[in-house]
């Protein structure tokens, strides 16, 4: 735990503006930019909402949506008819069974259309200020590169982030992770020269 936590904190230093980048004003917007955002970038899904929230930004208002329409809506993000509806069904149990209002129970959320691990982890951590460390590719990627973890499957890797982070850490380092995957630990040219926390990774590139 000790090398995480160093680990954690040298990041901290260097990027103290890790957070999500998706726009939102409630939860429920949140969880529908966190469901766009599979397969598609910050700003593909921040250019969708500004015009879907306008005026679907509600569960009511999207559950009664046409699909049609919330397909078109969306059509600026990956597989948008998939998650067109995952969305509506989303926004049709939010209102029916939870009174319009996004659990913040994990399991509740993992019961909902379109929300995995990660989502709701995520989910739980920036919309109810709760404890979740979502894995995504550049997560997985660097915990497994730096010798953190050594896994093959996201759920091996949260699992084993969770054993050795803090939990009052966790959603800090899901955070951290993705900067520093993004901006220096890239998937096809990982910039060691460059990283700050070269002394503490094990290079470990098969992964």
């Amino acid at each position: 735990m000790q090398r995480s936590v160093e680990i954690i904190k040298c990041l901290k230093k260097e990027y103290p503006e890790a957070g999500t980048l998706l726009r939102h004003s409630s939860p429920f917007q949140f969880m529908v930019a966190v469901v766009l955002s599979a397969q598609s970038t910050d700003e593909q899904v921040n250019r969708v909402t500004a015009e879907l929230f306008a005026d679907y930004g509600t569960p009511e208002a999207l559950a009664a949506i046409d699909l049609s329409l919330l397909e078109e809506k969306i059509r600026g993000v990956g597989l948008y008819r998939n998650k067109a509806r995952h969305l509506k069904k989303l926004a049709q149990i939010i209102v029916e069974q939870h009174q319009g209002e996004v659990p913040s129970e994990f399991d509740k959320l993992l019961s909902l259309p379109g929300v995995g691990r990660k989502s709701a982890n995520v989910i739980r951590s920036v919309a109810f200020k709760k404890p979740g460390l979502g894995v995504d590719t550049h997560v997985h990627r660097v915990a497994n590169r730096l010798g953190l973890v050594n896994s093959k499957l996201p759920e091996q890797t949260e699992k084993a982030l969770k054993e050795q982070i803090p939990e009052e850490c966790w959603s800090e380092a899901h955070h951290l992770l993705i900067f520093h995957g993004r901006r220096i630990c890239q998937a096809r040219k990982p910039q060691c020269n460059n990283c700050l926390i070269e002394g503490l990774c094990e290079k470990r590139f098969g992964k």
